[in-house]
């Protein structure tokens, strides 16, 4: 059956950024819905940001498409434009290429959950706008943006 029972799939906390970027999402709760559906195309996750919690360090992807929808409470999305208040039900887009980094913070006092759908790329790079940081897909490293890798 193709229901997906969600206090089964397994939750991740925390990022895989290197010190000290890590720091602002070290929080956050990750449940990977796609992966365990067997989706292998695009990917699925339930998001929960508690207070003062980043989704993400800013970011955008040359080979990736990305989209929010808020499902409970409210985030601040933050892109090149400045910050916009997203509510439950409000939703953001985020096209493979463009150059605009984007991520969520939640500075309401309630934890905030978000179903987050993004494009799979063998050939993605992300780059990080306000930090000297990038992570290319073809090896999964966090880099400098001279490529010198970033201690673990």
């Amino acid at each position: 059956m193709p229901k997906l029972d969600l206090d089964r799939i397994p939750a991740h906390t925390g990022s895989s950024y290197p010190p000290p970027h890590d720091a602002a999402c070290a929080d956050r709760v990750r449940q990977r819905l796609g992966e365990a559906g067997g989706l292998t195309d695009f990917g699925v996750n339930l998001l929960e940001l508690p207070p003062g919690v980043h989704s993400s360090q800013r970011h955008w992807h040359s080979d990736e498409d990305e989209f929010v929808w808020i499902v409970r409470g409210e985030v601040v999305l933050v892109t090149d434009e400045g910050e916009t208040v997203l509510h439950a039900g409000d939703c953001a887009a985020f096209p493979k290429g463009e150059r605009d980094g984007h991520q969520l913070i939640n500075r309401s006092q309630a934890t905030a959950i978000c179903l987050e759908v993004g494009s799979r790329s063998a050939q993605d790079i992300c780059r990080y706008p306000d930090i000297d940081m990038i992570i290319d897909a073809t090896d999964d490293v966090y880099r400098h943006r001279d490529g010198t890798p970033w201690p673990r």
